[in-house]
């Protein structure tokens, strides 16, 4: 019989947080290596760091199999290493949302570490992170605020919560010189990503603005581009949009996601 917090976690882990659009290596084509996944070693460089996302399988030497429950938490809430790690209680890098993974729900932190511990255990030595400032996130105010999920009957904010742990906003907020603008920026875009090749990427305006934003698409044009990547003129979307974990989505948690971005507020 299945572990219900196992499935719960492999759905978390493997849809609406999108843990392997990060932690799972590539191949040339840019697809997953499968027999890899969550194994770590995606090299991002910034002006800020230069890191290799972590090894998060149960591997006891090169993953997190040697962690207990309580420092993996740590590490996806507040982005700590163990103090017994090779780098003893150093930041993670700032690519890790845990400014975003704060608004977890205990039962779903639980879910996602049973998840973890469960699947198949992959040695990737991972070189040690460059960082050239220091460790910033900027705080998210529905994570700061926290979720209680008697509230979740309501759609809007059962995809606030959603929207949150997903750090969609992550990317999609106003962003100026290493710092997101949550409070008069939240969902307006305009974050280049030159990595993502092809002259880059310019991240979209998620906000509900007709014109600027997505207030003039349809609740299915919304849908299509979250789980295929595919805007409301046809124009195909580009990475890190993880549109290949979101198609994962169930349905009532796609459309509660539309619900909470029709009340984001309209900005150009």
């Amino acid at each position: 019989m299945a572990d219900p917090a196992v499935e719960r976690g492999d759905y978390l882990v493997n849809a609406i947080l999108a843990c392997g659009n990060c932690h799972s290596p590539r191949d040339a084509n840019g697809e997953i290596i499968k027999d890899k996944a969550l194994s770590g070693g995606r090299v991002f460089s910034t002006p800020a760091f230069v890191v290799a996302t972590s090894n998060i399988t149960p591997d006891p030497e090169t993953g997190i199999g040697r962690w207990s429950d309580a420092e993996i938490k740590r590490a996806l809430i507040e982005g700590i290493r163990p103090e017994h790690h090779r780098l003893p209680g150093v930041p993670l890098a700032a690519i890790m949302p845990a400014n975003f993974y704060k608004a977890l729900l205990p039962e779903d932190l639980d879910a996602i570490v049973a998840y973890l511990r469960s699947v198949k255990p992959v040695r990737n030595e991972i070189s040690d992170p460059v960082y050239k400032a220091p460790i910033h996130r900027d705080p998210y105010p529905d994570a700061e605020n926290g979720f209680d999920k008697s509230t979740f009957t309501d759609p809007a904010k059962r995809g606030a919560y959603l929207v949150t742990i997903g750090h969609c906003m992550e990317c999609h907020s106003a962003w100026s010189r290493g710092v997101s603008d949550f409070k008069t920026g939240l969902g307006r875009g305009g974050r280049v990503f030159a990595e993502a090749g092809n002259g880059g990427v310019t991240v979209a305006n998620i906000a509900s603005d007709r014109t600027a934003g997505i207030g003039g698409w349809t609740d299915q044009e919304i849908a299509r581009a979250i789980t295929q990547g595919i805007s409301h003129d046809g124009r195909k979307l580009k990475p890190p949009m993880a549109y290949t974990f979101y198609a994962g989505l169930k349905a009532d948690d796609l459309a509660d996601i539309i619900a909470y971005l029709r009340t984001v507020p309209p900005l150009q």
